[in-house]
């Protein structure tokens, strides 16, 4: 028995040095030993074999699986006045009247919604076009060889028992540093040490739970990285976006009050740093919440606000509509365009379909986290423009920059039916063209087409 509590405390000990020796401490500097970069490029090396063997295995084995198309609907682009125009280039006199005939074209697009909508597929994981050796895929890939096969059972073995208890240990050392250190700053009195000692040990925690997450991120163009007295807008992906976005700064935080975990870890940030917490009856009070955030913002000295105007995480692929009460509070918006590389891990948390046990499990079971961040220039409402414009050009740099499609539908229609609003819209832009406003466009463009015939 004392051999089992000497072996014990030897393992502990050697586990306690690595920590602070080569976790901790390298955290606290932002310094990085480089482990986790050999360990992506060797796994780019086997995903680019595992590649190419499926690639001959297809050929070799006709009943093979075959890559998933990214969609079956190819869609044209454009909007329901340029394609209704097109429309009624063959009917002249129909332009600028009503005809039966364009009930057609809102079929077209009512079964192309029901098959294969742009925003239901917004919410489910995208299926990959070439297997990542992990199990997010419907496509039996690693029956096609024997090597495959012990290749595919070796890294289950290595994700689910060196991995994930390795990643379980430092995010439970990355949480409650979180919370020991936060409680401990906060009884200190108001001072710029506090400020600096809350900054490191919010720093260290997220840079200890991204280690977790074997997290390599690459950050872009940092002289533009938001500045105090700002707000800082990114799209939404993961709730880890937090934690990739803050181990290159520290921001404080707006959100809805929670109980359990959640909410001790808020009391004890709340106590060194100016998070800003709502309680649910807040939340639904929009003057309240505009009111403390340009509060907030007021005081230059205060850490960058950060949001995510989404409202809800988006699967990686698209920037959907920004709520514009972000936009409404004034100051300075740092637009921060985030990407996830899907070949080593599936970022996206499907809330709908996994709670955040199990969200998270899925995260440290995966090969890691890489991720590109650009820092896009600071931007401001320009005259003339309301907060609703404001948003769409800020959400537009950001999806040019991520390599994202840039989709106006409300993030919101996941959990709820299409507001009026958004009928009422598709209504009044076809009566425009009914009534003739747009009659002369429409007949000019028509015009111009049977002239290029």
């Amino acid at each position: 028995m004392e051999n089992l509590w000497y072996v014990a405390g030897t393992i502990f000990q050697l586990w306690m040095f690595v920590v602070v020796f080569f976790i901790m401490l390298p955290a606290m500097f932002g310094l990085s030993l480089g482990v986790t970069e050999v360990y992506i490029q060797v796994l780019v090396k086997i995903l680019e074999w595992a590649t190419l063997r499926i690639q001959r295995g297809q050929q070799e084995q006709p009943s093979a699986p075959i890559p998933l198309h990214t969609g079956i609907i190819e869609r044209v682009g454009g909007s329901m006045e340029e394609e209704m125009w097109q429309l009624r280039c063959s009917r002249p006199e129909a332009a600028g009247a009503f005809c039966l005939s364009d009930g057609v074209y809102f079929c077209k697009k009512g079964l192309e919604s029901i098959v294969e909508d742009q925003v239901t597929q917004r919410f489910s994981s995208e299926e990959l076009a070439s297997w990542n050796l992990l199990t997010r895929t419907n496509q039996n890939f690693y029956y096609i060889s024997l090597r495959l096969t012990i290749i595919w059972g070796l890294g289950v073995f290595v994700r689910y028992c060196v991995l994930l208890p390795f990643r379980i240990a430092l995010a439970s050392t990355g949480i409650s540093w979180l919370v020991i250190g936060t409680c401990v700053v906060g009884f200190l009195p108001e001072s710029s040490a506090k400020n600096w000692l809350s900054e490191l040990v919010h720093l260290t925690c997220y840079r200890i739970c991204a280690r977790g997450l074997s997290a390599t991120i690459h950050y872009h163009n940092k002289e533009n990285r938001p500045q105090k007295g700002g707000i800082c807008v990114a799209n939404h992906t993961t709730p880890i976006d937090v934690v990739i976005l803050a181990n290159d700064g520290c921001y404080a935080m707006v959100g809805q009050t929670h109980g359990g975990l959640l909410g001790i870890l808020q009391k004890s940030m709340v106590r060194s740093c100016p998070h800003v917490w709502f309680e649910r009856s807040e939340m639904k009070d929009r003057n309240t919440v505009t009111r403390r955030l340009r509060h907030h913002v007021a005081a230059k000295t205060k850490l960058p606000i950060l949001i995510f105007p989404e409202g809800t995480c988006v699967n990686n692929t698209s920037v959907m509509m920004f709520k514009k009460g972000s936009f409404e509070i004034g100051g300075t918006i740092y637009p921060v365009a985030i990407k996830y590389d899907r070949r080593f891990g599936d970022a996206f948390w499907n809330s709908s379909k996994y709670n955040m046990v199990s969200y998270l499990l899925r995260m440290m079971t995966s090969w890691a986290i890489v991720v590109n961040v650009w820092y896009l220039p600071p931007m401001t409402i320009q005259d003339g423009e309301d907060a609703a414009q404001f948003a769409n050009r800020v959400k537009s740099v950001i999806a040019h920059q991520g390599g994202l499609l840039d989709l106006a539908w409300d993030g919101g229609l996941k959990r709820c039916k299409v507001k009026d609003s958004l009928k009422e819209e598709q209504q009044k832009m076809y009566s425009n063209i009914i009534v003739g406003q747009n009659h002369i466009r429409t007949t000019k463009t028509c015009s111009e087409t049977r002239e290029d015939q």
